[in-house]
């Protein structure tokens, strides 16, 4: 009785009340609505910094190969005679005999031996999986790379894969030394075998950590898996890339006492692996992309073993150099797809073109090809469609810029070439227990890092600009001249305006303080980072092949010396193309000062001793600098609560890593439906 007394007491919703709630949901959708746009701001903000600092670090690089062609161009003499411009050291490597000597530290006592079959591969992903006592001897390792040389010298440009057989083939993107994400591909989707073929598409080292095991493991691989795992060059696969990516002093702490040996064998499997891959006659697999001009046909005929770096001229032997060959190697390996019309130089990355779907449809009719699959970009969910579906871009490093950043992914193509996504992220027990407020934290931090880094580069030149538009010595600028300054000096293209509360933390919303943004550099976290990193004058005298080469071009006369003459015919190129930067005087100066003997030439030697000094000098002011800075400016008392150290300390915390025995187990992924994607 009390129960029906209940509902005979319950009125319906009154029409102000019905009216009520309508708004109460109007309101929390739209504040729902908003708090998504403002996380998805500030991932795309996030996403935009490392993209455009990558993109700016690579075309840093890329000044190297322009250089060289333009030296080449207007000294037209120094292409043409017999110059081996990428050194001698190569040709015989794989003949000589061992000369590795033991290693101090833990070595583990894994035995491989040829030929390489399935048990050494477990044997060197169990050795590999863990973080401590994971080094072969350097003896096997020598062993994987010499005989992987000597077995992808004998393979064409382009690899024919064909799903005859097998009746499907997987496709896996950059890795990037992420050993951890090569070892869940492999746990998901299996070993190689003959039902079950891999197309590797390039990038295998620099940037991850574990460059050697990944590039060792998919060596062992192709060995004991023949004709089932087809390894594709990507850019990255070129020691100009390595000395300043990272991959060199990689290998350098790991094998310190042979790393120049192990240095030559990989420079040897580089200058081998294929340029590319074609399935089943009808799709394309390279790691950048094409240009307007790019011809198959062409890149079949060309002798990539002159290919030791694409960076620097290639291997010459008397033979005149032909630009145009070295062009298609670098479309290839170097392009991006646009979503405008035509074909233009891609100037984000400082090499390659941009290329927009009228090219890729011409560029398929002309080849009698489908579609095209590629790498060379991280994209959020580890592929992306273009060019109506035609240009399929595939990302296997998950995790890339900061834990939690991108998923990686890899394709399987069946014999009717339809492609299924598998999409996942390692290490997913680590992002498990991170809200997604905490992972945001740690990309936004991470991104945070590495945009310091680079503005550090610019320190002085920031702080000058800065003070032009502070007459009054106030500390304080407006928010658009801030902005003005920080993109004028950096050429980011990054939006300034939003990033402003987190490079000059504290500051009110009409003003700026610069000196936070300068003191933020100056914290021991962007220190010690800039440290840790490479400029490009660091890599260039690390990878003194580079400065050889240019060297032999400016001697003219192959005479092993340069001459003033010689000198003042590059000077005069320099002046052409670095208008502003010195003056001719000035730089002829720079050169009597490079003739240490005072003898009126300068040989090799008194070259690189030049180079060698200047970086000296140059590291040597950029502590004077900071020492300078510490005790000019008036210092201002850090507590733990002023907004640089809070920075800082948040910046440190979360780009910690913690390394574990890699478990390819741990991790998150599931089927992307075709026609969804």
């Amino acid at each position: 009785m009390g129960c029906i007394n209940l509902k005979k007491n319950k009125a319906p919703p009154t029409p102000p009340d019905l009216e009520t709630t309508i708004r109460a949901a109007i309101f929390i959708q739209k504040w729902y609505r908003r708090h998504q746009a403002r996380r998805e701001m500030q991932r795309r903000c996030n996403w935009q910094i490392f993209q455009n600092l990558e993109y700016a670090s690579e075309q840093d690089q890329a000044e190297l190969y322009k250089f060289f062609n333009d030296l080449i161009k207007h000294m037209p003499q120094a292409a043409g005679r017999k110059n081996q411009y990428q050194g001698s050291a190569h040709v015989s490597v794989l003949e000589e005999k061992d000369d590795l000597v033991e290693e101090f530290g833990d070595i583990v006592n894994a035995k491989i031996e040829l030929p390489i079959r399935k048990n050494h591969i477990d044997l060197l992903i169990d050795v590999f999986r863990k973080k401590r006592g994971n080094r072969l001897h350097p003896k096997y390792v020598a062993l994987i790379l010499r005989e992987a040389a000597k077995s992808l010298k004998q393979l064409p440009n382009i690899s024919p894969v064909s799903t005859a057989v097998s009746q499907q083939v997987t496709v896996c993107g950059d890795l990037h030394g992420k050993l951890d994400d090569l070892l869940v591909v492999l746990h998901k989707n299996g070993l190689p075998s003959s039902s079950n073929p891999y197309v590797f598409n390039g990038d295998f080292v620099d940037r991850g950590k574990r460059g050697l095991e990944v590039l060792l493991l998919l060596l062992s691989l192709y060995l004991a898996f023949p004709n089932t795992v087809f390894l594709n060059r990507g850019n990255h696969e070129d020691s100009v890339m390595n000395a300043r990516y990272g991959f060199i002093r990689e290998v350098e702490s790991k094998y310190p006492r042979n790393h120049k040996r192990i240095l030559a064998f990989i420079d040897e499997v580089y200058r081998w692996l294929p340029l590319g891959s074609v399935l089943n006659s009808r799709v394309l697999i390279v790691h950048g992309g094409f240009s307007d001009s790019t011809s198959l046909d062409l890149i079949k005929s060309i002798d990539r073993g002159k290919y030791v770096s694409i960076l620097r001229p290639p291997l010459t032997d008397g033979e005149p150099l032909d630009k145009t060959e070295w062009q298609q190697i670098f479309d290839i390996m170097w392009s991006d797809p646009q979503a405008t019309m035509g074909c233009v130089p891609n100037t984000l990355r400082g090499a390659g073109v941009w290329f927009g779907p009228d090219v890729t449809d011409n560029f398929l009719q002309r080849h009698r090809l489908s579609y095209v699959i590629r790498s060379h970009e991280c994209k959020p969910n580890g592929h992306e469609f273009m060019h109506d579906n035609k240009i399929i871009t595939i990302f296997s490093a998950s995790n890339y810029y900061a834990i939690g950043s991108n998923k990686g992914a890899y394709i399987r193509l069946n014999n009717q070439l339809m492609p299924h996504f598998v999409q996942y992220i390692s290490a997913a027990s680590q992002t498990k227990r991170l809200s997604f407020k905490q992972r945001m934290g740690i990309v936004e931090s991470s991104a945070l890092k590495e945009l310091a880094v680079r503005m550090r580069d610019h320190r002085d030149e920031l702080e000058d600009e800065f003070r032009k538009y502070d007459p009054k010595d106030s500390g304080y600028i407006s928010i658009s001249h801030w902005c003005k300054v920080m993109e004028n000096v950096t050429k980011l293209g990054l939006p300034w305006r939003l990033l402003r509360d987190k490079l000059a933390p504290g500051t009110d919303s009409q003003k700026v303080n610069y000196n936070r943004t300068l003191d933020l550099l100056d914290t021991d976290v962007i220190l010690e980072a800039e440290a840790d990193g490479m400029s490009v004058m660091d890599a260039l005298y690390a990878n003194k092949a580079s400065l050889v080469a240019i060297f032999n071009i400016i001697d003219a006369d192959n005479s092993g010396e340069i001459t003033l003459d010689e000198f003042e015919t590059a000077i005069d190129l320099l002046v052409a193309h670095m208008p502003g930067a010195y003056s001719k005087a000035e730089m002829l100066e720079k050169c009597r000062m490079m003739d240490l003997n005072g003898d009126g030439k300068v040989d090799l030697n008194e070259f690189l001793e030049a180079f060698r000094l200047s970086d000296l000098h140059r590291k040597e002011q950029q502590d004077e600098n900071i020492r300078r800075r510490s005790t000019g400016r008036p210092s201002v008392a850090k507590t733990a609560t002023d907004p640089v150290t809070l920075l800082a300390d948040k910046i440190s915390k979360n780009t910690l890593v913690v390394e574990h025995d890699i478990d390819p187990t741990d991790c998150e992924s599931k089927v992307i439906d075709p026609k969804k994607s």
